[in-house]
């Protein structure tokens, strides 16, 4: 079963403000098809790494139908920045032409506060076992990443997780690494239902489900300074990654629930 439609691209028409959340300066901008969305840009402090891990961790929410606002290529043109009168912003948006990566603005959402809506045990189990899955390091209480919109939680922001890939020669490792940082994880006492989500999700993480995940990187995204590795060869090695291991995901989940068990 194959859930994951071709991404739209758009067109950036009007920057509006700056998001000045974290260290990825992301913007707020109009496209040509008239809807706000949340910009992740190539320019930014971790580049298109940061914009390959927003992209493969929301199709992995996707398609474990967890809420997550739509994805989109955004084109920006060259002139774009240049009126720009913050020099910061004008550096990050000359930074940035090209194919860059939005996630659709949800007007009225406000930040998820887990003490005064408490999440569904499955969809928390989900989410835990994402994050574990992908090394998400920001889903904590201090910084969740969540936001509450028509009565529900949505996932943002995934730029921290797939870190392998800021330390490529040692890669290996991570695949069968286990994710301690899951002991922090903002949702993980809600987490009572892990083995049924490692069952959801290895049901639906077919070879052919992930090496369609993996086709969605551009191949522009996939010139490496450090490596002379192809794109066709980086990308193989990201699919090998989410192949093997998902193979071994009893070992993240046990894990997962073995810190949620000691903290009770």
């Amino acid at each position: 079963m194959n859930t994951l439609p071709a991404l739209r691209t758009v067109q950036v028409q009007r920057y509006v403000m700056p998001l000045r959340e974290g260290g990825s300066l992301p913007g707020l901008a109009e496209a040509d098809d008239g809807f706000l969305y949340v910009l992740k840009f190539r320019g930014a402090g971790q580049g298109v790494k940061a914009l390959i891990a927003e992209l493969l961790g929301g199709a992995l929410a996707r398609i474990g139908e967890i809420p997550i606002p739509e994805l989109v290529f955004v084109q920006l043109d060259e002139a774009f920045g240049r009126t720009e009168p913050d020099e910061e912003i004008q550096d990050l948006l000359q930074a940035s032409t090209g194919l860059n990566l939005g996630l659709h603005y949800l007007s009225g959402s406000i930040t998820y506060d887990i003490a005064v809506v408490q999440p569904d045990a499955l969809l928390a189990s989900k989410i835990v076992w994402l994050d574990a899955f992908i090394f998400n390091v920001d889903r904590t209480a201090r910084n969740p990443n969540m936001l509450y919109w028509n009565s529900d939680l949505w996932l943002i922001d995934h730029g921290a997780s797939l870190f392998f890939h800021h330390n490529w020669e040692g890669r290996e490792a991570y695949i069968t690494k286990p994710f301690i940082q899951i002991k922090d994880h903002v949702l993980l006492p809600y987490a009572t239902r892990l083995p049924e989500a490692d069952l959801w999700f290895r049901e639906r993480l077919t070879p052919t489900v992930l090496e369609a995940l993996t086709a969605l990187i551009p191949e522009g995204w996939l010139h490496w300074p450090e490596t002379t590795e192809t794109p066709d060869e980086i990308r193989a090695f990201y699919t090998r990654f989410f192949t093997e291991r998902l193979a071994h995901s009893s070992s993240f989940v046990n894990a997962a629930d073995h810190a949620r068990l000691s903290s009770l």
